[in-house]
C-alpha cells in the first residue's frame, strides 16, 4: 500500500516540487557564497527569519516557473497516462527549471555583484548590448564552476525526476477516478494561487520583491531571500510603469518642488563660452580616493588609487558628499547628462524616455557648441550611444573610430580600447573639433574583469580589492591625458567635470558597504586656470551637474532638471535620490524614505523641516512620473 501511495501522480508531484525547492537552496547557498564580502555574516539569530522567507519566494518562484506543470500532471484525464504525455511532462520540468531556475539563479550570483539587485524583467528584455554572447562566453569561462554547479542541478533534476517510475492512481475506474482526480486538480489550483501570491487571506496582497525586506531590515540580506524566476516574472508587468501615487493638486504640485528652472539674474562664477568636457569614470568609488576618504587609508601602506585625481580635486571644486543616483551604468547616463534620475525602472529603458527632452548637449548645441560622446566600446553597445543621441550629442565616437586610425591591438579583449589610448585619441578629436564643444566620454578600463594592459601589470598597485590596479590604471591614465594636452589652447580654455557612473562592486571599507556608503562616488570640476576652487560638502548627486555647468557656461533660458545649480540655487533641496525597492533621499540630517504603501521618516528628526523634505520628495516623486506619462521633459509642457 505504501508503495503504491509514493507511486500516485500527486507524490510523485511532491517529489519532484520538494527536488526544485532544493536546486533553488543550493543555487541561494552558491548567491551567498560568492556575495559574502556584500551581503555581510549571516547570524543564527536570523537564520529562521531567511529560512521563512526564503521558502516563501521559491514558493512563488516554484510555481510561476512550474504552474503549468503542475496542472498538466494533475489533469483529470486518462491522457496524462499515455507515454508521449510523460514524455512532454519530463521534457518541461527539465529544460524549463534548468533554464527558468537553475540558470537565472546562478547568473544573478554573479550579475548581483555589479548592481546590487536581482535580475528583473528589465534586465531580461530590454537589454541593448551588441556583444552580449561574447560577454556571456567570457564570463562563463571566469565563473566555470557556476557553469559546473549548473550542470550538476540540472543532471539532478533529471535523474530525480524518476522518470521511470511506474505511475498508480489510487482512484479506480468509472466516476471515482474523475471525480476524486478533479477533487485534487482542484486543491491543486488552489494552492497554487496561494503559492504565487504569497498567501490566500482576505488581507493578502500578491507578493511583490519589497515584500523580501518583512524578514530582514538588511537590505542587502533581501537580496538573498528572494529567488528567481520569481524576481523577472513578476516584474514584466511592471517595467516601464507609470503608475504613481498622486499627493497634490496640479496647483500645488509646483509649490512643493518644480524641475523648472529659472535661471539667476547673475551667476556667482561666469565661465560663458568655455568648453565642456564630462568624464563618466566607471566604478569610481569615493573609496578609491585618499582625499576624499582619509580615514580608511590612515593606517594603510598604499595610501589610496587616484593620487593624480586626487591632486586636480585639490586644485578645483570637489563635492565631497557627491552620491550617484543610481546602481548601473545606464541610470547615470540621464542623470548626469540630462539631470534626469531613474526609479522603479531605468529611464532610458522606458519607452516614454523618447518623449521631448531639452538635456545639456542639446541646450549647448543651441548656443553653437560642437557637440561629441566617445567611447571605447562598439557603437551601440550598453545603449549608450543611443542615449546620447537623444540627449542632443551630434557625434558618436566609439570603438570602430579608433581602430580604424589606430588599429585593434588596444582592443582590452572584454569592453573595448583601453583607456589610457583611448583617452589619447580622444585628445587629439578635441583639437581638431571647432571651439566652443561640448563632449562627454566614459571609461571602460576599471569594468570588471578587472583587467590591465600587459606592460602595467607589474608596476600597478595590487590595492586590497580585485578592481584597484583598475583604478589605478585609469588614474594613471588621465594623468598622462593632462601631461600630454595641458598646454594647448583649448584645453586651457575647457571646464573638465569628472563623476563616476556608481560605485565600484569591489568594496574593502566598512561604511561603504551599506547605504549611503555603498552610493559615495568620484565627482568634482577643475578648470586649469583655477577658476573654480574650494569645497562643497553638503550633499550633492549626478542629478546637480548639469544645473551647475549650465550655471557656469552663461545659461539664460529656463531648462527642465531633477537637480540643483549647486552654485546659485540654495533655496532647492540638498539631497541625493535614489530608488532601491523603496524611494529614498539622502540628506546631510539623514534619509527621508518613502514607500508604496506609506511613508516615514528615517533617521531625521522629527521637525517641521524634515516633514517638509518629505513633502518635497513626494512632489518629486510625482513630477518625475507625471512627466513620464506626458512623455515630456521641457519648461514648457
Amino acid at each position: 500500500m505504501m508503495r503504491r501511495l509514493l507511486h500516485t501522480p500527486l507524490a510523485l508531484l511532491v517529489w519532484r516540487i520538494v527536488l526544485l525547492y532544493a536546486v533553488l537552496m543550493g543555487c541561494r547557498v552558491a548567491f551567498y557564497l560568492y556575495n559574502a564580502a556584500q551581503l555581510g555574516p549571516l547570524t543564527w539569530a536570523e537564520a529562521g527569519s531567511l529560512l521563512a522567507g526564503a521558502l516563501k519566494f521559491d514558493t512563488a518562484s516554484i510555481v510561476y516557473a512550474d504552474g503549468v506543470f503542475i496542472l498538466l500532471s494533475l489533469l483529470p484525464l486518462r491522457l496524462r497516462e499515455r507515454r508521449w504525455y510523460r514524455a512532454m511532462l519530463f521534457g518541461y520540468y527539465v529544460a524549463v527549471n534548468a533554464l527558468l531556475v537553475a540558470a537565472t539563479n546562478l547568473a544573478d550570483t554573479v550579475y548581483f555583484r555589479y548592481t546590487q539587485k536581482r535580475f528583473t524583467a528589465d534586465e531580461v528584455f530590454f537589454a541593448d548590448n551588441d556583444n552580449s554572447v561574447q560577454l556571456v562566453g567570457k564570463f562563463m569561462a571566469e565563473n566555470w564552476y557556476l557553469v559546473l554547479l549548473w550542470i550538476v542541478l540540472t543532471v539532478l533534476l533529471a535523474w530525480g525526476y524518476r522518470r521511470r517510475t511506474r505511475e498508480e492512481s489510487l482512484f479506480s475506474r468509472g466516476w471515482a477516478y474523475y471525480v476524486g482526480n478533479t477533487a485534487v486538480f482542484a486543491v491543486a489550483v488552489g494552492l497554487s494561487i496561494a503559492g504565487m501570491r504569497g498567501g490566500m487571506t482576505r488581507m493578502t496582497r500578491p507578493i511583490t520583491l519589497s515584500n523580501a525586506t518583512l524578514y530582514t531590515a538588511d537590505s542587502g540580506k533581501a537580496n538573498l531571500i528572494l529567488s528567481n524566476p520569481f524576481c523577472i516574472l513578476r516584474t514584466i508587468g511592471s517595467a516601464g510603469s507609470v503608475k504613481y501615487k498622486k499627493y497634490f493638486t496640479p496647483e500645488e504640485l509646483p509649490q512643493r518642488f518644480t524641475p523648472v528652472h529659472q535661471p539667476a539674474d547673475s551667476a556667482a562664477v561666469d565661465l560663458t563660452g568655455r568648453n565642456v568636457v564630462i568624464f563618466i569614470m566607471e566604478s569610481m568609488s569615493a573609496e578609491h580616493s585618499a582625499y576624499l576618504c582619509p580615514k580608511i587609508y590612515a593606517d594603510r601602506e598604499v595610501k589610496g588609487f587616484t593620487p593624480f585625481l586626487d591632486s586636480l580635486m585639490q586644485n578645483g571644486l570637489v563635492f565631497k558628499q557627491m552620491y550617484a543616483n543610481g546602481t548601473r551604468s545606464i541610470q547615470a547616463m540621464p542623470s548626469v547628462l540630462g539631470s534626469i534620475p531613474s526609479f522603479r525602472t531605468p529611464f532610458v529603458l522606458m519607452p516614454q524616455s523618447l518623449g521631448e527632452s531639452r538635456q545639456l548637449p542639446a541646450m549647448l548645441a543651441d548656443k553653437g557648441y560642437a557637440t561629441a560622446f566617445f567611447c571605447g566600446s562598439e557603437r551601440g553597445s550598453m545603449g549608450f550611444g543611443a542615449y546620447a543621441r537623444s540627449a542632443g550629442v551630434e557625434r558618436l565616437v566609439s570603438r570602430e573610430d579608433y581602430e580604424a586610425r589606430h588599429g585593434t591591438e588596444d582592443f582590452d579583449g572584454y569592453w573595448g580600447i583601453w583607456d589610457e589610448p583611448f583617452l589619447q585619441f580622444t585628445g587629439e578629436e578635441l583639437a581638431a573639433t571647432p571651439e566652443p564643444f561640448f563632449a562627454a566620454l566614459f571609461t571602460l578600463s576599471s569594468h570588471h574583469p578587472f583587467v590591465v594592459p600587459e606592460q602595467y601589470a607589474a608596476t600597478l598597485p595590487d590595492g586590497y580589492t580585485r578592481i584597484h590596479k583598475g583604478v589605478a590604471y585609469d588614474d594613471q591614465a588621465f594623468r598622462r591625458f593632462f601631461h600630454r594636452f595641458g598646454n594647448e589652447e583649448w584645453f586651457r580654455r575647457t571646464i573638465f567635470v569628472f563623476v563616476a557612473d556608481h560605485v565600484s562592486s569591489e568594496k574593502f571599507a566598512e561604511k561603504t558597504r551599506s547605504y549611503p556608503g555603498n552610493m559615495h562616488i568620484i565627482g568634482f570640476i577643475y578648470t586649469p586656470d583655477g577658476a573654480l576652487r574650494g569645497e562643497v560638502r553638503e550633499v550633492t548627486q549626478q542629478l546637480d551637474i548639469m544645473p551647475t555647468v549650465l550655471g557656469l557656461t552663461g545659461n539664460t533660458e529656463p531648462y527642465f532638471a531633477f537637480g540643483r545649480d549647486v552654485l546659485n540655487e540654495p533655496q532647492r533641496p540638498r539631497w541625493s535620490v535614489s530608488y532601491d525597492g523603496k524611494f529614498r533621499a539622502l540628506t546631510g540630517e539623514g534619509a527621508v524614505v518613502l514607500d508604496d504603501s506609506g511613508a516615514q521618516v528615517q533617521e531625521c528628526p522629527a521637525t517641521p523641516a524634515a516633514d517638509s523634505l518629505m513633502q518635497s520628495f513626494r512632489a518629486l516623486i510625482q513630477q518625475y512620473y507625471s512627466h513620464i506619462e506626458r512623455k515630456s521633459y521641457t519648461p514648457n509642457d
